[in-house]
């Protein structure tokens, strides 16, 4: 019951289609339970002969009419209501769920492929239309329709109608032991459906690898695999209901042959009339019609339940990095970083930095050297409240980021990571994505310090071309100086480039070195290469190594020391005379 009292508070703000929905509901009920009293009358008048008259028929026939007319009318309401509160009930879970992938830290996305979550975001959340459209409202209508028939049988013959409840309890167990064993293969269905999902996204992002590598036939047979056994999940739950429902009319079946037999035994004793026994069987079909539908709409509930359950549990799940209680805004930071003695791990039994401490001042670039896995990133991602330490703290400007909002603290960074990410969009909106009021100067000056006006002007329509999915009719060097112009435009006091310069040519590496000198002084700037090259101008170099920072000093002092530092100058010197 807590999840159809919570999918209930969910949908309070549409409960007036919901109410609308249920009070034609109730009318199509009424008109159900009083045609056949209809008909029953005008048998009555044809079994006394003489009774039967055109001015007893025409108003039965006109009401017929009349409550047929009507019931197209309230059929309607109680459909497209039922749509339209449920259509849109959808489409606030959605947002409500995305909204809350959002908020969730990066360690929930660690075990999570893209497609699985998109499959809960749009698959599952789907399932509540079918539930909240059609088994809501006509599981009410047939417990209503039940409740009144179940009166106006035993109003009609209290002998006859007890004997049609005896398979009423079998129908139940049936229902119930149904009810227990297809939800778990409905579940299965949804997982799969979202693994398929996840096999789909990751193929689509990746064919041009796929075709390079000549994969196509690997991954149809993945494509294929993740399909088939969705369908026999699928199956598997559509078996059961292949075996539930004939059962369901076999023992509905049984009501009728109980009130042919005994009825025709009350009729042959005179205790019942014939047109009493033809609208006690109208009535029956009623009644056991609502049974009959049961295992229809119970279908649907235990799919409905089997992807609610999936959705709530990305609602309930907890943000690992969250504002404190008492957390403050910080605006206009001065830049000044401190790391002191930091301690990190993405799991209990991992570390991946050991006693990191180090100062950034204002306006200072520092830089981060080492090999590959020692660190680098994982300074950045702290910074930026990605995760926190495991012990240790970080300030700003004297202040445990730990206790400033999220918000504030991700205003004063701007970030250039290695994998670049671009939105589908047109240039001039992916520059200025990160500015709330940018102008068409702001977005032109920032393209211009990050070398990339030359290119820009020279595509088909300059500043409002597409770049399409993740800019792929773009370079990596061009994908990259458009993510620096759009950290450029942001103007906030701390700058993180991650390997920045990593996909471009030496030339428009140059041209970028000399935009970050520019911007020297007047950010701090947090600079990760492997290009040794890029860092030579640092106020302050970093080196790590197996997650330690093992020295520091400017580019000569690390130099003169002979350490880790000297020996990586001294190899990437070699491979570039190599290269020459």
């Amino acid at each position: 019951m807590s999840f159809f009292s919570r999918l209930m508070r969910l949908a309070r703000p549409y409960w007036s289609y919901l109410l609308i929905t249920g009070l034609a509901i109730l009318a199509l009920t009424g008109i159900d339970l009083i045609a056949p009293q209809l008909i029953r009358s005008m048998l009555a008048h044809v079994e006394d002969e003489g009774s039967l008259t055109m001015v007893v028929l025409q108003p039965i026939a006109l009401g017929l009419l009349g409550l047929y007319a009507l019931k197209i009318i309230f059929r309607f309401l109680a459909s497209y209501m039922s749509h339209v509160g449920s259509w849109r009930l959808v489409a606030n879970m959605r947002t409500l769920v995305y909204d809350h992938m959002q908020k969730l830290s990066m360690g929930f996305f660690q075990d999570k492929q893209t497609g699985q979550l998109m499959s809960i975001t749009i698959n599952d959340v789907a399932t509540f239309e079918s539930l909240m459209a059609h088994a809501i409202p006509e599981m009410g209508a047939k417990l209503l329709v039940l409740g009144g028939v179940s009166a106006i049988l035993f109003s009609m013959n209290a002998k006859l109608a007890a004997y049609t409840l005896i398979p009423v309890p079998f129908l139940f167990i049936a229902t119930r032991i149904y009810a227990k064993r297809v939800r778990p293969s409905f579940t299965v269905a949804q997982r799969k459906i979202a693994e398929l999902n996840a096999v789909l996204q990751d193929n689509l992002s990746g064919l041009k690898e796929i075709q390079i590598f000549n994969k196509q036939a690997r991954e149809r047979e993945q494509v294929d695999l993740r399909s088939q056994e969705h369908v026999r999940a699928m199956l598997s739950a559509l078996r059961m209901g292949a075996i539930y429902q004939p059962s369901i009319e076999f023992l509905t079946s049984l009501g009728t042959v109980i009130v042919i037999f005994f009825g025709g035994v009350l009729a042959m004793q005179g205790t019942m009339r014939g047109s009493d026994i033809v609208g006690f069987m109208l009535y029956l079909n009623l009644f056991y019609q609502p049974i009959t539908a049961m295992s229809r709409l119970m279908e649907d509930i235990q799919r409905a339940m089997a992807g609610g359950e999936r959705v709530f549990k990305v609602l309930d799940t907890a943000a690992d990095i969250k504002d404190a209680d008492d957390a403050v805004e910080i605006s206009n930071s001065q830049g000044h970083l401190v790391f002191d003695s930091v301690h990190f791990g993405y799991s209990d039994n991992q570390r991946v930095l050991e006693d990191i401490s180090f100062e950034a001042q204002p306006g200072e670039m520092v830089a981060l050297v080492g090999p590959t896995g020692v660190g680098k990133t994982s300074i950045i991602s702290l910074i930026a409240r990605f995760y926190d330490p495991k012990w240790g703290r970080i300030t700003l400007d004297g202040q445990d980021i730990r206790t400033l909002t999220l918000h504030s603290l991700r205003e004063q960074i701007s970030v250039v990571l290695q994998d670049v990410f671009l939105f589908n969009g047109s240039i001039a909106e992916n520059i200025a994505y990160g500015s709330d009021c940018a102008t068409e100067e702001d977005i032109i000056a920032a393209a211009r310090i990050a070398r990339a006006h030359d290119f820009i002007i020279e595509t088909e329509q300059g500043y409002n071309t597409a770049i399409g999915e993740r800019g792929v009719r773009l370079s990596g060097g061009q994908k990259q100086r458009l993510a620096i112009a759009r950290a450029v435009l942001r103007k906030a006091p701390i700058l993180i480039l991650d390997e920045a310069t990593a996909a471009v040519d030496v030339e428009t590496e140059a041209q970028i070195q000399a935009a970050i000198d520019t911007l020297a002084g007047s950010q701090t700037i947090i600079v990760i290469a492997h290009r040794l090259s890029t860092v030579k101008k640092a106020d302050k170099i970093l080196v790590l190594e197996e997650g330690r920072i093992v020295e520091q000093g400017n580019h000569e002092e690390l130099l003169s020391q002979g350490g880790l530092y000297s020996r990586l100058c001294q190899v990437q010197n070699e491979r570039s005379f190599l290269v020459t």
